[in-house]
């Protein structure tokens, strides 16, 4: 007969089980997922509905920080308080890699840029641009939203990003916008914001270093191609 409840395995294959005996590099996605759920259904194990989850986010754990909660709630087994407990704890992670990122506090290179900004852009499903404000050195002075946008654009206020720099004293901006798409490729409407604010910046003295696209895990660099 087919054990649907983790109670009825084997000690040996229960994830909480398996997690103290052995640790948790020894746990596949499916078994920390489950228990994070920590219990299913009659009919359907902690494991099971674990399964279904990652299944709905294609195996991919950044796509399964993309879910939301009717995502969630649409596997059967799953109710409102185990899909908050698996939301908050990828909240969770995603503060770590912020916290961990905000130690880099100089820019010498895209990829400083990069581990700054993802956290906060990744997992997005509409646009969002940030400007990184930069002193002489580096040193990163602030670094904010400039503007909301939807799934596929976003509107940037050139004048607030350049009144901001001067408030801060900032000789360097570092733009940065995300694309829920996943496409890297610079759209005609990123080239010529790249171009608006670096003209209107050079007339303050103001230096635009560089332009990130953030996708997924990667990201586009206008500086690394050539293109500033």
């Amino acid at each position: 007969m087919f054990k649907n409840t983790i109670k009825q395995w084997s000690v040996k294959d229960r994830p909480r089980e398996k997690f103290i005996q052995k640790g948790s590099l020894s746990l596949s996605d499916t078994e920390l997922l489950a228990i994070l759920i920590q219990s299913g259904t009659r009919e359907r194990s902690a494991l099971i509905v674990a399964r279904d989850v990652l299944a709905l986010a294609d195996d991919n754990l950044s796509t399964l920080a993309k879910l939301r909660m009717k995502d969630l709630l649409s596997i059967k087994g799953m109710g409102k308080a185990k899909a908050i407990g698996l939301m908050s704890a990828l909240e969770l992670g995603r503060r770590r890699r912020l916290s961990e990122a905000e130690g880099k506090s100089i820019i010498t290179m895209s990829a400083d840029a990069f581990d700054l900004i993802r956290p906060l852009l990744e997992d997005l499903q509409t646009e969002q641009f940030w400007v990184f404000y930069l002193s002489n050195a580096n040193k990163v002075l602030a670094k904010e939203k400039s503007s909301d946008g939807g799934m596929t654009s976003t509107v940037v206020d050139v004048r607030l990003v350049l009144k901001r720099a001067l408030e801060l004293n900032a000789t360097g901006l570092i733009l940065c916008h995300n694309h829920p798409s996943g496409a890297l490729t610079p759209s005609p409407a990123d080239v010529f914001i790249t171009d608006k604010i670096k003209k209107a910046a050079q007339c303050m003295d103001i230096q635009v270093l560089d332009h990130l696209i953030i996708a997924d895990q990667s990201y586009f660099s206008f500086a690394d191609e050539g293109r500033m």
